[in-house]
C-alpha cells in the first residue's frame, strides 16, 4: 500500500512539474491545459501533516464537507485506508470508516472495487464502535451492489461470522445486514452459522439465524431483529409462520422498543397467514391466526407506553379479516362485578331513551347487574379483544384517542352493522377536551354516514357542538349534517332550529350553513304545513333563504309539493334559481315564469356567444370553468379582429393616432386576458397553453406595429424586434409537439418565414408581421374534460358597515381578512392581499403559509390580518381589499428536472423578482378607516 501511494504521489508531482515547465516556454509555443487538482494528493498531504489525533479528525471533517467526483473516490479511498491502517486512536478510525461509506454513495462510483480492502478492515479491528461502524459502510456498500450475486453472499457470510461479538452495537449490524441483504433462495451452510446455535451441523437459512436473537440478553438486539425480519418482508420475502409464537412472546416485553417492534410483527403475519389455525394456550380449542393476532393486538390498547398504544390502535382498523364477533367484543366493555355482567353506560342510556323514562333516584340501585355470568363459558381468548376501542377512546392521551378513532372509521366503512355499534362512541368523542380529536371524530362520522342513522339523543350531542368557538369545527359539523340520515321527522326540525340559532351567533357561517347541508338533509316526507317560515311573504332574509333552498331540494324527490306553493314562492323560486342555482335544483313545474323559460331557451340555443357564454357561466356552475374560459378566448378573437380592421392600416400614420391610442389599449388588454387564461384556470393541456401562446404573440406583434407607426418608438423597435423574435423560437422550442394543430395561423406563418426575419431590417419585419397578423386564420380552441376557474370570495370584511376603524394617525390598525379560494394553484406563494388607499397608494402583503387552510378537496380557506396605516385624514374614506393572483411566465413552461440541493426551497415563497404581474382574483371590498391626527 505505502508504495502505491508513493507511486500516486509522484504521479502528481510529475504533473504540477510539467506545468511548471510550460511556463518557461516562449510564449508564441505556449499551450495552456486545466487540470482539477487532485483530491487524494490534497488529503494524503494534510494527513501527513496532522502531528497528533486531534489534528487527523479535523483534517477529516473538513474534508467531509467537500465534494467529490466519482473519478476521484477510489484514490481517496486508498488514501484513507492507507491512514487507517497507520492510525491507532479510535476516534480518526471511526470517521474514516464513516467517510468510507459516505465515499461509496457517490453518484456514478461503482464500490465494487473496494469491497476487498473494506472487508479485510474487519480482520484486526479490536474497537467495537469502530468494528460496527465499518459493518455499516459495508452494508452501505452491499446496497450499492444489488446485482452482485458474489459480493452479497460474503457480506452476509461477514455478518454471520460476527453476530457472536459481545458489542450490541456490532450485533445490531449485523442483523441490520443480514435484513438488508439477506435472500431465502440460498440458505446459510453450518460453517457460516454464528448464532447461539452454532454447535448444531444442519443447515440454516436466514431468517432463522434472525429469530434466534428474539430472546438476546440486550432489549436493543432483541428490536434490532424483529426489524431486520420486517426488512425481509419489505423486499417481498415471505415470513415463515413459526415465527409467530417467538413475536407472541416478545409483546410481553419489559422495553417498549421491543414491544412495538413485536406488534408491527404480529400483524404482519396476520395479514400472511390470516386463515391459518393456531391452539389457543391452556385449551382444547384452535383459533384463526388473524383473530388471535386480533386479540392480542387488542390487548396492547392497554399499553404502559402510548407510543405502542399509538401503534397497536391504527393497526387494528386495517384487520379487515377479523371475524365479526372478535369486532364487536372491542366495543363490549363488560364490567364484571361478582361475577355477574354489569350494564354499560350506553346500553343504559339507550334502554332509558327507548322506555322513555329516565332514573328518579327512588330506587337504589337500578344499575345493578341483572344477570348471572357463568364461570364455565367465559372464553380466556376473549377478554384481549374485550372492551379495546372503549379503552383506546379514554385513552389519557389524545393521541392515543385519535388512532383509536381513525381504526373505528377504518372498520367501520366496510362494517355496515360495525359502524352501528360504534356510533354511540363516535358521537360521545364530540365532546372531547381537545380540538384535534373533536375534528377526527366528525370527519370520520362522515365518512361512515352511509351506513348510520342518528337518533334524537344522538343528534342532541351532535348539534350542541354547533355552540363551539372553532369555525373549523363548527364547518365540519356542517358538513356532517349533509350527509347523515335522521329517524325522525322531529330531527329535522330539531336540526333546523339549531341551523338557524347558529346563523344567528354566528353569521360568518351563513355560507357554510347554505352550502350543501340543506340540500341533502331534507327528506321528501316533509309538508309545506311543517315549515311556518313558508307561510309568510316577508320572512328574515337569511333564515327564509336557508328554508326555502331546504324545501325546494326536498321537492325534487317529492313530486306533490310545488302544488302546495304559494304565489310568492313561485317568484322566490325563480330568483333563487337564478342567483343560487349551485344550491336551488331544476324542478318541473307549470306556473314558473315565462321569461325564464324564455331565458334558458335563448340561453342553451345561443351559448356560443360571448355574452351568453359568460351567463352561463353564472347559471350553471359546473360548467363555469369552461363557459368563463371559452368567452375570455373569445373576447380576445374580437379584440384582435376589430383592431386589425381595414380602415386604421389604410390611413396615413399622422391621421390615426387616435386609432392607435384605441389599438394599444386593446392590444394591452387581449395580453392581460391571455395571462388570464393561461394562470387562471386549471386542468389546461398543452395544446390549449399552446394556443394561448399563439394569441399572446398576436398581441406583442400588434404592439410591435403600433410602436413603429409612432415617432418615440422608432429607436426603440430594435431591441423589441429582438424580444419579439425570441419569443417565437421559445414557441417553437416549448410546443413542438403541438405545431400540427396550428396550420394557417399566425405562429405557423412567422416560424416559414423565420430565416428572412432574421436577416430583414426592422422596419422590414414591421411590414411582414402586419400583413401575416391579417392573413392569419382563426385557430379553433379544443376544450378538455374539466377546467376549474380560479377564484375568491372576501367574507370578512363585508363591506356594508358604515363605521370607521379609527387609529392614530402613522400607527396601524389591524383588519381580519376571511377568505375562500377554489381551485388555486398553489396558493400560499400566489396569492397576494392588495390594499388600495384613496390617494393611490398600494400595498401588497403576502399572507403567511400558516394563513392557509384546506377543508376540502380544491377548496382553500385564508384567515389572516392586514395592517393599515396612513397620515391623518380630515374624514373617513375607503380603502378598497382584494386579492389578487401573482404569476410568472416561466412558471407555466417545462422545465428540466429539479437538483436535489434545491429541494429544501420548496416552501419558500415566490421571490418578487420572479413575479411579472398579477390578476384580480376576488371582487374589492371596501372598508371605511379614519386616521386621527396624534395627541399632544
Amino acid at each position: 500500500m505505502a508504495a502505491h501511494l508513493k507511486k500516486r504521489v509522484y504521479e502528481e508531482f510529475s504533473k504540477v512539474s510539467q506545468q511548471v515547465s510550460l511556463e518557461e516556454v516562449p510564449a508564441a509555443a505556449k499551450k495552456l491545459r486545466l487540470t482539477k487538482p487532485s483530491k487524494s494528493a490534497a488529503l494524503h498531504i494534510d494527513l501527513c501533516k496532522a502531528t497528533s489525533p486531534t489534528d487527523a479528525l479535523q483534517y477529516l471533517l473538513h474534508f467531509a464537507r467537500k465534494p467529490v467526483e466519482a473519478e476521484s473516490v477510489e484514490g481517496v479511498v486508498r488514501i484513507l485506508l492507507e491512514h487507517y491502517y497507520k492510525e491507532s486512536d479510535n476516534s480518526v478510525r471511526l470517521k474514516i470508516a464513516s467517510l468510507l461509506g459516505l465515499l461509496s454513495k457517490t453518484q456514478g462510483f461503482a464500490p465494487d472495487c473496494i469491497v476487498d480492502d473494506a472487508i479485510n478492515t474487519l480482520n484486526n479491528e479490536k474497537s467495537h464502535q469502530v468494528l460496527a461502524q465499518l459493518l455499516g459502510t459495508l452494508l452501505i456498500i452491499g446496497t450499492q451492489l444489488p446485482d452482485k450475486i458474489a459480493v452479497i453472499q460474503r457480506l452476509i457470510d461477514v455478518a454471520c461470522k460476527h453476530l457472536s461479538s459481545t458489542y450490541f452495537g456490532v450485533r445490531n449490524k449485523c442483523l441490520q445486514l443480514l435484513g438488508c441483504l439477506g435472500t431465502v433462495d440460498k440458505p446459510l451452510s453450518k460453517e457460516t452459522d454464528a448464532g447461539p446455535g452454532a454447535q448444531t451441523s444442519h443447515v440454516r437459512d436466514v431468517q432463522s439465524v434472525i429469530s434466534d436473537y428474539f430472546q438476546d440478553q440486550d432489549p436493543r438486539v432483541r428490536t434490532a431483529a424483529i426489524k431486520a425480519m420486517l426488512q425481509l418482508h419489505e423486499r417481498g420475502m415471505k415470513i415463515q409462520q413459526t415465527i409467530y409464537n417467538q413475536a407472541c412472546k416478545l409483546l410481553s416485553d419489559d422495553y417498549e422498543q421491543v414491544r412495538s417492534a413485536a406488534v408491527q410483527m404480529v400483524w404482519v403475519l396476520s395479514q400472511l397467514y390470516p386463515e391459518s389455525i393456531v391452539p389457543i394456550p391452556s385449551s382444547n380449542e384452535e383459533i384463526r391466526l388473524v383473530d388471535d393476532s386480533f386479540g392480542k393486538i387488542c390487548h396492547m390498547v392497554s399499553d404502559g407506553s402510548w407510543v405502542v398504544r399509538v401503534q397497536a390502535a391504527k393497526l387494528l382498523g386495517s384487520m379487515h379479516q377479523v371475524s365479526p364477533h372478535f369486532l364487536e367484543q372491542t366495543l363490549d366493555k363488560k364490567l364484571m362485578s361478582d361475577l355477574r355482567r354489569k350494564r354499560t353506560a350506553h346500553e343504559r342510556a339507550k334502554e332509558l331513551y327507548a322506555s322513555g323514562e329516565f332514573s328518579s333516584g327512588r330506587r337504589w340501585a337500578d344499575d345493578a347487574p341483572k344477570e348471572k355470568v357463568d364461570t364455565s363459558g367465559v372464553n380466556l381468548i376473549d377478554s384481549g379483544a374485550c372492551g379495546a376501542f372503549v379503552h383506546g377512546l379514554e385513552d389519557e392521551m389524545y393521541e392515543v384517542r385519535i388512532s383509536a378513532v381513525e381504526a373505528l372509521c377504518s372498520l367501520a366503512q366496510s362494517s355496515p352493522s360495525f359502524a352501528e355499534k360504534c356510533l354511540d362512541f363516535l358521537v360521545d368523542m364530540f365532546n372531547d377536551e381537545i380540538e384535534e380529536v373533536r375534528l377526527q371524530s366528525i370527519h370520520v362520522l362522515r365518512q361512515i354516514s352511509t351506513h348510520i342513522t342518528l337518533r334524537e339523543d344522538q343528534l342532541d350531542t351532535v348539534l350542541a357542538v354547533l355552540e363551539d368557538s372553532s369555525r373549523d369545527i363548527r364547518e365540519a359539523l356542517h358538513e356532517l349534517l349533509c350527509y347523515t340520515n335522521v329517524s325522525t321527522k322531529d330531527c329535522i326540525q330539531l336540526a333546523l332550529l339549531e341551523l338557524l340559532k347558529n346563523l344567528t351567533k354566528y353569521p360568518t357561517d351563513r355560507n357554510s350553513v347554505w352550502n350543501p347541508i340543506l340540500i341533502c338533509f331534507c327528506p321528501p316526507s316533509i309538508q309545506m304545513s311543517e315549515v311556518p317560515w313558508c307561510s309568510a311573504p316577508n320572512p328574515g332574509a337569511a333564515d327564509y333563504i336557508a328554508v326555502l333552498v331546504l324545501v325546494f331540494n326536498a321537492a325534487k324527490s317529492c313530486p306533490t309539493m310545488p302544488a302546495l306553493f304559494s304565489d310568492h314562492t313561485f317568484r322566490h323560486y325563480a330568483y333563487l334559481r337564478d342567483s343560487l342555482s349551485h344550491l336551488v335544483p331544476h324542478l318541473r313545474v307549470r306556473n314558473l315564469p315565462a321569461s325564464l323559460n324564455k331565458m334558458f331557451a335563448k340561453m342553451i340555443l345561443i351559448c356560443v356567444t360571448y355574452r351568453d357564454l359568460l351567463r352561463l357561466g353564472e347559471l350553471q356552475t359546473e360548467l363555469a370553468g369552461s363557459a368563463d374560459f371559452c368567452a375570455t378566448y373569445l373576447h380576445c378573437q374580437l379584440l384582435l379582429t376589430k383592431a386589425l380592421q381595414e380602415k386604421l392600416w389604410t390611413m396615413a400614420v399622422p391621421l390615426c393616432l387616435k386609432q392607435n391610442a384605441k389599438v394599444s389599449t386593446a392590444a394591452r388588454q387581449i395580453l392581460d386576458e391571455t395571462y388570464k387564461l393561461e394562470f387562471l384556470y386549471s386542468g389546461l393541456e398543452t395544446q390549449q397553453i399552446a394556443t394561448i401562446h399563439n394569441v399572446r404573440l398576436q398581441a406583442k406583434a400588434l404592439q410591435l406595429i403600433l410602436m413603429a407607426r409612432s415617432k418615440r418608438g422608432v429607436d426603440r423597435v430594435l431591441g423589441v424586434c429582438e424580444k419579439f423574435l425570441q419569443d417565437v423560437e421559445s414557441f417553437q422550442r416549448l410546443f413542438m409537439t403541438e405545431l400540427p394543430h396550428f396550420q394557417d395561423s399566425f405562429v405557423e406563418k412567422l416560424l416559414e418565414l423565420m430565416p428572412r426575419l432574421t436577416a430583414c431590417k426592422p422596419l422590414d419585419l414591421v411590414k411582414i408581421l402586419q400583413t401575416t397578423l391579417r392573413q392569419s386564420r382563426f385557430i379553433h380552441l379544443k376544450l378538455p374534460e374539466q377546467i376549474h376557474r380560479a377564484s375568491a370570495t372576501i367574507i370578512e370584511p363585508t363591506g356594508e358597515s358604515d363605521n370607521p376603524l379609527k387609529f392614530t394617525s402613522g400607527l396601524v390598525v389591524a383588519l381580519d381578512i376571511d377568505a375562500t379560494l377554489e381551485h388555486v394553484q398553489d396558493p400560499q406563494t400566489t396569492v397576494k392581499v392588495q390594499v388600495l388607499y384613496p390617494d393611490g397608494q398600494s400595498h401588497i402583503i403576502h399572507p403567511k403559509p400558516g394563513d392557509f387552510r384546506t377543508p376540502g378537496p380544491g377548496r382553500v380557506r385564508l384567515i389572516t390580518q392586514v395592517y393599515l396605516s396612513h397620515s391623518a385624514w380630515t374624514e373617513a374614506c375607503q380603502v378598497e381589499v382584494r386579492l389578487l393572483l401573482a404569476y410568472s411566465s416561466s412558471s407555466s413552461k417545462p422545465s428540466a428536472s429539479k437538483p436535489v440541493w434545491n429541494e429544501s426551497l420548496d416552501g419558500l415563497p415566490t421571490s418578487e423578482s420572479c413575479i411579472e404581474g398579477t390578476i384580480h382574483l376576488s371582487k374589492p371590498v371596501n372598508v371605511f378607516i379614519m386616521p386621527k391626527p396624534a395627541r399632544r
